[in-house]
């Protein structure tokens, strides 16, 4: 089987394609449930920025679902396209064996 690289997926890419479109809500109405501004979810869904702990909370209370759910998706991410940044110094190091 081909080893295929995907591009890592934004909780916000997440957040539009598969709760804001199938519910037909805007990132304003959403934020006016959450009591956010709504800046913060238009910047969050247009992937401009990164899911808080704070905004997880509200995500998972909202929808039901749990902040870690919004959180591994930001950590996942975070670690992908940090590793693709720095993959050349990260082949550069050399693991520890034990003797």
């Amino acid at each position: 089987m081909a080893d295929i690289n995907l591009p890592p997926v934004h909780p916000g890419e997440i957040l539009r394609e598969e709760y804001l479109i199938p519910l037909s809500m805007s990132a304003g109405s959403l934020a006016k449930n959450l009591h956010v501004p709504r800046t913060r979810i238009e910047r969050l869904a247009t992937e401009q920025t990164a899911v808080t702990p704070d905004t997880a909370l509200r995500l998972a209370k909202f929808f039901s679902t749990t902040p870690e759910f919004w959180m591994n998706m930001q950590a996942s991410f975070d670690l992908k396209t940090s590793a693709a940044a720095i993959q050349d110094q990260l082949a550069e190091i050399h693991e520890l064996h034990a003797a």
